[in-house]
């Protein structure tokens, strides 16, 4: 897009089916490569009401409420929705977490978004597989591979595992089974 009108990026944004934007995925769909006018426009959008910024480099579309967990997703990449989250998330675990918590092969933080902890854990390189992109656009661990993350975890002394909270009949055993013989020795 050479020359654009704020009309232009409106009707681009709303069209395109992100949720969430990174300043990437803006660039795609605004069709600006100059990251220096990039920014300019992401202003000038932010400005007139637009764009939300959520934090550096992640925006919203004004009036369009995304998931949680689709937001998960683009503040810290790589990352999956996984432990107590997904966890929850499948039915396994009654208790809804106060912190929204994923899987990350980079390093361990917590970021604070519109009053909502997203935590993202660090897991080893070879152990970041197990989650699937959702139909509403996020990644998320399947639930036998929470559980073994949070047991993984649980043997580290960063994660509680508490196995009597969980309803293990949503566990398909022969899978759990499976993919556990790539963790070190777990505690199911």
């Amino acid at each position: 897009m050479a020359t654009y009108s704020l009309a232009q990026a409106t009707k681009a944004i709303h069209l395109s089916p992100f949720p969430v934007f990174s300043s990437h995925s803006l660039s795609q769909t605004l069709g600006i490569l100059d990251r220096r006018s990039l920014f300019l426009v992401i202003k000038r959008l932010i400005d007139q009401g637009i764009l939300e910024k959520l934090e550096r480099n992640v925006y919203v579309p004004q009036g369009r409420t995304p998931m949680t967990f689709q937001v998960a997703n683009y503040l810290y990449s790589p990352s999956y929705v996984s432990f107590e989250t997904a966890l929850n998330y499948h039915g396994i675990l009654s208790q809804f977490p106060y912190e929204m918590t994923n899987a990350t092969s980079k390093k361990t933080i917590s970021k604070v978004v519109d009053e909502r902890v997203f935590s993202y854990t660090h897991i080893k390189k070879d152990l970041y597989w197990g989650y699937e992109k959702t139909s509403e656009g996020f990644l998320l661990a399947t639930p036998e591979k929470a559980l073994l993350d949070q047991a993984y975890l649980h043997t580290k002394g960063l994660k509680g595992l508490s196995l009597d909270e969980y309803d293990m009949s949503r566990i398909n055993k022969s899978k759990l089974k499976a993919m556990s013989k790539y963790f070190p020795k777990l505690p199911l």
